[in-house]
């Protein structure tokens, strides 16, 4: 078993003698013995190069070639991404970073809750924002406001919400904080709906792992897998809102998808189109990620998504692990997850590591320090959490 990659990908003989160290050295983890969390490490490390990875059996489907500049595929159950590309870039998430924003603010804000809308707390939104249609002095339950940040990604939701659990400023640190307690150090937060700000970035890894987390929060997985709902007007009466996720609903002629169960899309003039998706069919979840399709159009992204999503419900069983959502994450994920059912139940009890056997760990760490070295050459210091 190999990591394999497509003939887009540059890689350096350090990165290939790690890729072999890798394969070699955890024959336990193939066989289906843990391999510790050092090994793990290891492997996260490498996802941070260049190109795609896939490891695939004889006879399994080939990857998907996509135009996207980033990409994930994982099992949403035990996280094992199946394959990727340029996994950790850097990214502008645009809308898709509302799902770390609910990760964060959902817990907080029972959804019964009436608030009266002040004028300050519509102040700021940026001009050009997908709004839902908030009134100042119109009193709104928090679960109307969720199904405008939901499905219409109304950043004039995202506003008021913030307001209610601590004002801009402070969501975006507590956004930062859930961040890295999930694993995700790619994440940098500027502004809680995700509209452009300098220095705010995402990635397609760290993306999955949010909507990873999602599905295993019931009102976050009901709130994305929602096609339609009833929004409070203005004058007391109410309109219609619909999910802009067109993959879920088939709007503007792209075919939904079957078995699709949320999670959210987003789009700005610097980050282009994005999308994290997650699919049931026959036992299994799967989750993706698709940042930024260079070819193909508005729809493109959908199509993607569609493509990854087919390939690894094909690719079932037939790929060996090539990293995992849980690998940067202090307590793994862990208990009843996704392929139990369309929507995931809540996190179990966390299984104690196993123990390393010393020539796995051995190889793992001289593996991560190799990958470490090409990066610092080819890209500067790989990027670790700032205080």
């Amino acid at each position: 078993m190999t990591i394999g990659f497509t003939s887009r990908a540059a890689v350096s003989t350090c990165v290939l003698c790690t890729a072999h160290l890798l394969v070699a050295a955890p024959a336990a983890a193939i066989a289906g013995v843990d391999p510790g969390p050092r090994a793990a490490a290891a492997a996260a490390a490498l996802l941070y190069g260049p190109g795609t990875y896939v490891r695939p059996a004889p006879g399994a489907p080939e990857v998907p070639d996509l135009s996207a500049l980033s990409w994930l595929v994982a099992d949403a159950r035990t996280g094992d991404v199946l394959a990727a590309h340029d996994a950790h870039r850097r990214l502008p998430p645009a809308s898709t970073l509302k799902t770390l924003f609910a990760l964060t603010v959902l817990p907080a804000l029972p959804a019964g809750i009436r608030h009266r809308v002040d004028e300050e707390e519509l102040a700021g939104i940026g001009p050009g924002s997908s709004l839902v249609g908030i009134a100042e002095g119109r009193a709104y339950r928090v679960s109307d406001l969720w199904n405008g940040v939901f499905l219409s990604s109304g950043n004039d939701a995202v506003r008021v919400l913030a307001a209610l659990s601590g004002g801009w400023r402070a969501t975006a640190e507590r956004m930062q904080t859930k961040a890295r307690a999930l694993g995700a150090r790619d994440t940098r937060v500027k502004s809680p709906d995700g509209y452009d700000a300098p220095g705010q970035v995402s990635s397609a890894y760290d993306l999955a792992v949010f909507g990873r987390a999602g599905l295993r929060n019931r009102e976050f997985a009901r709130y994305c897998a929602r096609h339609e709902a009833r929004f409070p007007a203005r004058d007391g009466g109410s309109y219609g809102i619909v999910n802009t996720n067109r993959l879920l609903t088939g709007a503007d002629g792209v075919a939904p998808y079957r078995g699709l169960i949320g999670i959210k899309n987003g789009y700005t003039g610097n980050a282009g189109h994005t999308l994290v998706a997650a699919a049931h069919r026959d036992g299994h979840t799967l989750v993706v990620t698709v940042m930024n399709p260079r070819s193909g159009g508005g729809h493109a992204v959908y199509e993607e998504a569609r493509a990854l999503l087919d390939w690894g419900f094909e690719a079932s069983g037939q790929v060996t692990p090539v990293g995992s959502l849980d690998a940067l994450r202090p307590v793994p994920l862990r208990g009843p997850g996704a392929d139990s059912a369309p929507v995931p139940a809540a996190r179990g009890n966390d299984a104690p590591a196993r123990p390393v056997p010393w020539t796995v760990a051995g190889a793992a760490l001289l593996g991560a320090a190799a990958v470490s070295l090409y990066l610092r050459l080819r890209w500067g210091p790989v990027p670790t959490d700032q205080g």
